[in-house]
């Protein structure tokens, strides 16, 4: 059975406290949600209808024992999630101060376990056969994730769609410019590139949006993907078309999730093959819905939510 879509990354806990506007140090309470970009790309596809699945590792602990519960729940299938033993289950708290500042923590040390992801685990025919793979920066800043994640596109070959999300995280690199040569070569593999415009700089080195999707197309993808912020999100192929979104209004209330909610939903317009146009607006109410709600994984819309968001002209 080939997936719609098969995601390959971070995995982990989040633990989001349940004061808005409080410094971590006087929280009192916190949620736990499933977490991690990858794990929620393919989370927010599920809801939207999609056969999908991840390869990523946990701990061999009670938290890596929660991700399992909740990925079956969410009705992502988890055949690929594997425990290393050793390493604990990563978590990650964050401070929601909204509209726009919402610092993150992670707890990853002495490493991450889906960071051992191993090439020589891989189903390399089920990741040729999925109609969308995904990858992401992340993947590349360790080995022997690193490995993996080049081998796994190497496999693939450009089949179907396959996605790198460029996910910058500083705090996984030494500096941008440890990043930039193992960036340029998933670009080679992959046929669409996503990323803020943080994210794309580091992988092309130039910040405007357009010159960033030109640099991106000339790396050898075909659809390039800039997310602008307040300025909406701009998309540009190979064919010459492009289309540039304005955001829909929202009262954000946590923004940590909205990219991966933008993301599984690109996926699923990408598999029902929408025009840009229709991809980006639907994508951008996706990524709205999740920023006024507090959770990531769990707040992922449902195809009738963000229809009655795109109706209205803005989330209620």
């Amino acid at each position: 059975m080939a997936y719609d879509l098969i995601t390959m990354g971070r995995i982990g806990v989040d633990l989001y406290p349940l004061q808005t506007g409080v410094p971590l140090p006087q929280v009192t309470s916190f949620g736990k949600f499933l977490g991690g970009s990858a794990t929620n790309v393919a989370v927010a596809a599920a809801r939207l209808g999609r056969n999908t699945a991840v390869i990523t590792r946990t701990g061999e602990d009670p938290f890596g024992t929660y991700l399992h519960e909740a990925l079956r729940e969410f009705g992502v299938d988890d055949r690929w999630v594997t425990p290393v033993p050793g390493l604990p289950t990563p978590v990650t708290f964050c401070e929601v101060f909204p509209p726009d500042d919402f610092p993150l923590y992670f707890y990853r040390r002495p490493k991450a376990p889906d960071l051992e992801i191993d090439a020589h685990e891989l189903d390399l025919d089920a990741i040729r056969e999925a109609r969308v793979f995904w990858v992401t920066g992340t993947g590349l800043s360790e080995e022997p994730s690193r490995t993996a994640t080049l081998a796994a596109l190497a496999h693939r070959a450009k089949a179907g769609t396959t996605v790198f999300d460029l996910d910058w995280r500083p705090m996984f690199w030494s500096d941008p410019d440890a990043a930039r040569p193992f960036y340029a070569e998933a670009l080679k593999h992959t046929t669409v590139a996503v990323g803020n415009l943080d994210e794309v700089e580091v992988a092309t080195g130039v910040r405007d949006p357009h010159e960033a999707a030109r640099a991106l197309l000339d790396a050898g993808v075909e659809l390039a993907v800039v997310k602008q912020g307040p300025k909406g999100v701009l998309a540009v192929n190979s064919a010459g078309d492009s289309a540039e979104v304005p955001p829909l209004p929202v009262d954000v209330l946590n923004g940590l999730g909205a990219g991966d909610a933008f993301g599984g939903s690109l996926c699923h317009g990408l598999l029902a093959g929408w025009d840009l146009e229709k991809i980006m607006r639907h994508a951008n109410a996706a990524g709205a819905i999740v920023a006024s709600r507090l959770e990531c994984s769990s707040a992922m819309p449902t195809p009738t939510e963000i229809e009655e968001a795109l109706a209205a002209g803005a989330v209620r």
